[in-house]
């Protein structure tokens, strides 16, 4: 082991350390450096062709390692990633090493020509690749079997003895976000290229949805205060409210289309192709060749992914829709008993039990959509997807059917069977508001208790070390994995969504929705940025070129609101007195006002492009100049074999 190490100090002299490696404790030296060596490999030989060193603390050597890479390594890494950099001539382009001079910024010797983020989603990218090929199981460990195609680091993390792999933060660059991002309280907007620089295209795109969505709801905010105030009962003046709700809904999604692609061509990711995306780390199958790339991967029958989906899966969130409705309904039973225990006693203790079933329904929604979630989880990795898109958008549509019926059934009954206007009112607001306090709590409460007790953590050992100095890499590390893990953008697009619901599928009914919504955002912002900067590790940037499925979520979410809005106002006793004899012209006007909303929405998004013009033209000229280079080398080629 001494060996290989001293051999890479001596091929990389200025090693710089990425990402952490944390082994369990009393892991076998034989495992250590059978992955050691497979990390150091050739690619060749199956490696991953990246430098690694052990930590070495004042308590010895502790199973924790820093992975690197090579100048040299880290560019050709780029190419296989299909990274996008700005050219010379300010033009984007997918990066290659033969071209690498054509690129803006960079010099032989210029080592920040990739980011530090870059750089760690290279590194994760070549580990996660690592794959079983002759291997039977770990060596050392008998019991943890692998097969061809198996992902090594999957199945060290499975068998306890790999404990978690993170990218090390870069203490100065994350002291001049923090002030740029959140040190002071400022209107204005955020850093998002610095957010991206340091974290990703993935979370800074979700800060900027969350930003541009925060300043949507403004006039919706401002414009609902009055509706409030002064027309509580009159479901007629309405009409304009739901009216504007509706457009306005359908202008922010196609506006925030355009903004996105504006951010994702300056970031790069707009132009990467994801088509030929790798395996995810937790795909399993026999090793195979892939019929596009030619590339060795596992192979997974798609057949028996399509059993596992419609057998196992579809039944068990059925289950779930069901028990939720179940609840839904005691829910319902105890509201009863809380009117009736009203008209008993006409006093103000009995006014407020009003309010408790709905706070207390809203509490075991939020906990059934955190037990549902670890189940969905587990449910959609079982179903072992191929490409991480595609686990990604399943996990998704399981999600959310379940989270759209637990947290807006009981408004939909309310409205449509009940026909009860007070009650609805009532119960969306003790949802949105109950929901949006816990949501704080875990996001803004526990955050900052856990950012108090780690800067006494820090400060203890820095006493205990007696100076003054800053962190050593060594605390650094150690202080780093005993932070709390990120676990995605997931759970922040979810809250988003439902936020949305509550603002847009009853706005007629409780204006002051979207008041709260924007309270709650601005909150979030900071909040969010507390937790990515002070709570948790650092997590690995992932490329994307927009929201993914959300954004069809969303505007799934806004035709809803459409149907709900007119049957809400169709169902209003003035809306309803204009029609005294017949009450079938009532529902014939409603559908056609309601068909007339959806087709002005679909002609808004058809007419409103997804990409500025700009945009468009630098893509088009992309494509140009891709295919005239490809005729260019086909007529080289034919040349040539005349010749011969």
């Amino acid at each position: 082991m001494a060996e290989s190490w001293s051999f890479l100090d001596t091929v990389e002299s200025n090693f710089r350390p990425l990402v952490v490696i944390e082994l369990a404790k009393g892991t076998k030296e034989e495992t250590i450096e059978w992955f050691t060596k497979r990390i150091v490999d050739k690619k060749a030989d199956g490696g991953a062709q990246l430098l690694i060193k052990p930590l070495v603390t004042e308590n010895g050597h502790e199973n924790i390692y820093l992975v690197g890479a090579s100048h040299l390594r880290l560019l050709l890494g780029a190419e296989t990633v299909g990274l996008v950099k700005e050219c010379n001539d300010n033009s984007m382009r997918t990066f290659t090493y033969s071209s690498r001079k054509t690129f803006k910024d960079f010099a032989d010797d210029n080592h920040n020509f990739l980011t530090m983020a870059e750089c760690q989603y290279i590194i994760k990218h070549e580990l996660e690749n690592l794959r079983a090929k002759n291997e039977k199981m770990i060596p050392g460990y008998p019991q943890a079997k692998l097969y061809p195609g198996k992902s090594i680091v999957r199945r060290l993390l499975t068998s306890g003895i790999l404990v978690q792999i993170f990218p090390l933060h870069d203490r100065e660059e994350l002291k001049k976000l923090r002030h740029s991002w959140y040190g002071r309280v400022k209107v204005g907007f955020q850093p998002l290229d610095d957010i991206r620089s340091y974290f990703g295209e993935t979370i800074a795109l979700y800060f900027g949805f969350l930003e541009y969505f925060t300043f949507a709801l403004i006039p919706m905010a401002v414009i609902g205060i009055p509706y409030y105030v002064f027309a509580w009962e009159d479901y007629d003046k309405y009409v304009m409210f739901a009216t504007f709700n509706l457009l306005w809904s359908t202008v922010i999604l196609e506006v925030w289309k355009r903004i996105c692609a504006l951010l994702t061509y300056r970031w790069g990711t707009l132009l990467m192709k994801r088509q030929f995306e790798e395996p995810r780390s937790g795909f399993h199958g026999v090793l195979g060749i892939n019929p596009v790339t030619g590339r060795e991967e596992p192979v997974y029958s798609s057949f028996k992914r399509q059993l596992r989906i419609y057998l196992v899966s579809l039944p068990f969130v059925c289950l779930c829709l069901y028990f939720s409705l179940y609840v839904m309904m005691i829910y319902f039973d105890l509201e009863q008993w809380a009117l009736d225990y009203h008209k008993e006693n006409e006093s103000n203790f009995s006014s407020l039990m009003l309010y408790v079933p709905s706070i207390i329904y809203a509490v075991v929604i939020e906990i059934m959509n955190r037990i549902y979630r670890y189940a969905a989880e587990f449910l959609t990795s079982w179903e072992n997807h191929r490409l991480e898109s595609s686990y990604q958008n399943h996990l998704v549509l399981k999600v959310l059917v379940f989270n759209f019926l637990n947290c807006f059934a009981s408004l939909f009954y309310i409205a449509f069977v009940l026909f009860d206007m007070k009650l609805l009112r009532q119960s969306l607001a003790t949802l949105l508001i109950t929901s949006q306090i816990l949501n704080q709590f875990a996001e803004s409460l526990l955050p900052y208790w856990l950012q108090k007790r780690h800067n006494k953590r820090m400060k203890k050992l820095m006493c205990s070390k007696k100076t003054d100095t800053d962190l050593s890499l060594a605390e650094q590390v150690n202080m780093e994995k005993e932070m709390g893990t990120y676990l995605g953008t997931f759970d922040d697009y979810l809250e988003l969504f439902l936020q949305f619901g509550y603002v847009s599928l009853f706005s007629c009914v409780y204006p002051l929705a979207a008041v709260f919504a924007v309270l709650n955002n601005i909150t979030e912002i900071y909040s969010d940025a507390l937790k990515m900067c002070r709570v948790y590790k650092r997590p690995f940037a992932e490329p994307t070129a927009n929201i993914g499925v959300w954004q069809l979520a969303f505007e799934t979410m806004s035709v809803i609101s459409v149907v709900t809005n007119c049957m809400l106002i169709g169902m209003s006793p003035q809306v309803d007195a204009l029609f005294p004899d017949s009450k079938m012209d009532l529902v014939l006007t409603v559908a056609f006002v309601e068909h007339l909303l959806l087709a002005i929405k679909f002609i808004m998004a058809f007419v409103i492009p997804d990409k500025p013009r700009e945009i468009q033209m630098k893509l088009a000229k992309l494509e140009f100049e891709s295919l005239e280079a490809l005729k260019q080398q086909q007529m080289q080629l034919a040349a040539e074999s005349l010749k011969e």
